[in-house]
């Protein structure tokens, strides 16, 4: 099976994107400085007033800088919430990618516990994470973001799955897909509850995804 490209890869260019909602990246290092700054600003006060707090007058206020300073890279505040969301689920990508390393030979309901324990952990420890990705999704380009994302978990599952000897079905409905949206629905009850995803719902989770995959293990 050929490795997914990455979320920036996959995702639509700027130039096809629905206007106003993807960044303009910058070239030149300074350029990258400065995006990487307001995107930092924009982490701090999502984290403190939510994304209804979010917008560019009181970036540019605490930035001490020009509202159009901040319009050159980001048309909009979607801009800057889709691309927020975009690196995050890079980021969870990525780590599900690195547990997989040395699951070799461990019984595959362990590991489907481990990958649920992991995904949490992460919206516990990213709490504008949570915000952007169970909470709510921001626009038609952060929800792309969050299919692509599901769909490349999908992927790692898969992968931990043959590691285990277990062949998934390659065919409609997608299996992996499917079993990583399911989880991810007990993730989104948790935080649109309680703020946080609880051990209760890490379990549900964790469950979940082992129920779905058990109707292809035949056991």
């Amino acid at each position: 099976m050929n490795k997914p490209l990455s979320l920036s890869e996959e995702l639509s260019p700027p130039e096809t994107s629905k206007a106003g909602q993807a960044a303009r990246k910058p070239a030149q290092a300074r350029g990258r400085e400065r995006f990487e700054t307001i995107l930092s600003a924009a982490e701090t006060l999502l984290a403190e007033r939510g994304s209804d707090g979010l917008s560019i007058p009181e970036l540019a206020s605490r930035l001490s800088c020009t509202r159009t300073s901040i319009y050159h890279f980001f048309p909009t505040p979607y801009a800057i919430l889709n691309e927020l969301t975009r690196r995050y689920l890079q980021r969870l990508e990525d780590e599900v990618a690195e547990l997989a390393i040395g699951t070799t030979g461990r019984p595959w309901r362990e590991v489907i516990n481990d990958v649920a324990s992991l995904v949490a952990r992460f919206y516990n420890r990213h709490p504008v994470a949570g915000m952007l990705v169970l909470g709510a999704v921001a626009s038609s380009e952060s929800h792309q973001a969050l299919q692509l994302s599901i769909a490349h978990l999908g992927h790692h599952v898969d992968a931990l799955m043959r590691e285990a000897g277990v062949v998934l079905p390659n065919r409609e409905p997608n299996a992996t897909a499917l079993t990583v949206e399911l989880g991810t629905a007990c993730l989104r009850l948790s935080y649109y509850l309680h703020g946080e995803v609880t051990e209760v719902y890490q379990r549900e989770c964790a469950e979940a995804m082992i129920r779905q995959l058990q109707r292809y293990t035949g056991d």
